[in-house]
């Protein structure tokens, strides 16, 4: 017996697979994009009004490994996926929710406009501590 060949799915291919899972109920005019950007990755959800899950993608979903999955680039990346997604369902308008603090933050939101998207608000909904934890007790020595 020979060696197996594993052949590597490209990232045409990959985004074809994502495509063939959309199950979409109803007729859906608006949305909300939820992007969540860390310094590892960059997380981005589309749902209905109601929060219904419709569709989600990754940096690492599409192919990206490692460190690069936290560039701009790679959520660039990201944000013209769900753009695709968004134009074949049919939704007209997206609310925009920003979450986190990663350098994918405006890339996303400037690769979402730069598709066409009519984007009606753009809301930063990253936690914020108001006071913090407790303090530790005083060290005796």
């Amino acid at each position: 017996m020979g060696k197996k060949r594993i052949i590597a799915k490209t990232k045409e291919e990959l985004l074809k697979e994502k495509e063939v899972k959309l199950k979409i109920p109803q007729e859906i005019k608006e949305g909300k994009i939820y992007i969540s950007s860390s310094y590892n990755n960059t997380i981005m959800t589309l749902t209905n009004l109601q929060g219904d899950v419709l569709f989600w993608t990754s940096a690492g979903s599409i192919g990206f490994k490692g460190t690069k999955k936290g560039t701009s680039f790679a959520a660039s990346k990201t944000a013209e996926t769900i753009a695709q997604v968004v134009k074949k369902i049919g939704i007209e308008r997206v609310q925009v929710l920003v979450k986190g603090i990663g350098s994918g933050r405006e890339s996303a939101i400037r690769s979402l406009a730069a598709r066409g998207l009519d984007i009606t608000s753009i809301k930063d909904i990253t936690a914020i501590p108001h006071n913090g934890c407790r303090p530790p007790k005083v060290r005796r020595v």
